[in-house]
Order: structure tokens, then C-alpha cells, then sequence
């Protein structure tokens, strides 16, 4: 399982949200390339950034952020936020940016998510965020009625490399991830699928450990904060290896 340290970007600085409310957000950053040189430098292999403004507007914000973390380390990153349209995802690539993340328009049209992936094999990814079970899109702002794993199947056969599970009331809170919900995704479809919401400690990421398939798992606040060593993390998956 694969530890993932993620970058949130707000006007260009790292921020972390609470449930994913803009107005609840705390800036720990104001250089996101510095910060991707010191997860990288802990051993982190992917990044995972998101454009926050991008996500609540539909329009990418910070697209000078992301080129300055390009050019500031080579490891694998992924991007979402706002990516609705052919030209965003191709912007993204361009970039050198190795994987995609589309979410409201995976939710809204996944005949796009069908096209893009066929377009650029492997490098599409879905995000998923689901609160009590059901999508969420706009930046969370909106709930769907869909299912998350009917959502999640319905991806996996338009040809996602994989998709990014989030529970909305776990994210930010500390509070540990939603492991059952969780077990249940990665059960539901045979791709990569990776956790994101909720990851405080090393005991979290023990009990993510537990869950057969699951390919990674991403962590915000509890690296910022402290609460997480991100190295230790990454060394409690090498375990037995």
C-alpha cells in the first residue's frame, strides 16, 4: 500500500479544509513546491494534489503551483480540481502531470471519463467522495443520489486506472477513515482504489492495511499537523515486503 501525502492548493498556498468547507480552511504553506520536496525527500513515490479553487469554481486556479511542484520533484503526481473539459485534462498532461483525477464530471457525464481514459490509457483517475454512502460533486458543496459503488463499478468499466475513495465526514476530522465503507469499495471493483479521509495515526494506517486490494492510501492534516510521520508511515508498509 502506497502513502500518499497530499497537497491542497487555495490561492497557491497549502491548505487543509475541514469536511470540505472553504470557509473552514487553515493555511500551512505558502510554497507548495518546498512542500512536496520535503514529502519526497521522506520517501513519499506519488503526490496527490488538488485544485481547491478549481474544484468549487470549475475553472483550475493554480496551475503556476502545480508547475512549480512539477518542476521541484520526480515522483509521480496526480491532479484534480476543476478538470471538466478535454482541454484541462490535456493542460494537466502537458504539465507532465502522470495521472488525472476527474471527479464531478466522472459523477455528471462518464462517457467523458470513457473517452479520456481511452485517450490517455492508465493516467485517468475517479474520484469518488461520498457522504452516507451517495456521490458528492462541486467540491462536496453538492450530494448525488447516486451510489458510490454503483458509481465506482460504472467507472472501472469506462476504463478508469482507478479511483479515489473518499469519506466526506471523515476528511479533516481526525478521526480515523471509514474502514467498513472502505472494505467496501475496494471489494466492489478490481482496480487500484485508494483511501482518502480521516487518517490520523499509525494505527489508522495499520487498520487500512487489513483491507484486501486496497492500493494507497492519502494523507493531509495528520502529516501538516504532526500527528502522522509521514516516514514512519511509509516504512509501516514496507513491513514484510
Amino acid at each position: 500500500m502506497k502513502i500518499i501525502p497530499a497537497i491542497d492548493l487555495k490561492g497557491g498556498k497549502c491548505v487543509r479544509l475541514l469536511q470540505g468547507r472553504a470557509e473552514d480552511s487553515t493555511v500551512y504553506s505558502d510554497n507548495p513546491a518546498e512542500t512536496a520536496k520535503r514529502w519526497a525527500s521522506m520517501g513519499a513515490e506519488i503526490i496527490h494534489i488538488v485544485d481547491l479553487d478549481g474544484a468549487f469554481s470549475g475553472t483550475q486556479a493554480n496551475l503556476e503551483s502545480i508547475k512549480a511542484i512539477r518542476k521541484a520533484v520526480d515522483i509521480t503526481l496526480e491532479a484534480g480540481g476543476g478538470i471538466r473539459t478535454a482541454e484541462a485534462v490535456e493542460g494537466l498532461v502537458s504539465l507532465g502531470i502522470d495521472r488525472v483525477i476527474l471527479g464531478t464530471i466522472a459523477a455528471k457525464d462518464p462517457e467523458f471519463t470513457k473517452e479520456m481514459s481511452h485517450r490517455f490509457p492508465g493516467r485517468i483517475i475517479a474520484g469518488i467522495d461520498a457522504k452516507d454512502g451517495k456521490a458528492a460533486i462541486k467540491g462536496w458543496v453538492e450530494t448525488t443520489g447516486q451510489d458510490a459503488l454503483e458509481l465506482a463499478r460504472k467507472m472501472e468499466a469506462c476504463g478508469a486506472a482507478g479511483i479515489i475513495y473518499t469519506d466526506i465526514s471523515k476528511d479533516g476530522m481526525m478521526a480515523g477513515p471509514n474502514i467498513e465503507a472502505t472494505r467496501r469499495m475496494a471489494a466492489s471493483v478490481s482496480l487500484p482504489v485508494i483511501a482518502s479521509g480521516g487518517i490520523s495515526s499509525l494505527k489508522d494506517i495499520e487498520n487500512l492495511l487489513t483491507i484486501n486490494g486496497l492500493w494507497g492510501a492519502i494523507t493531509g492534516k495528520a502529516i501538516y499537523s504532526g500527528s502522522l510521520d509521514l516516514a514512519a508511515a511509509i516504512g509501516l508498509t514496507k513491513k514484510g515486503r
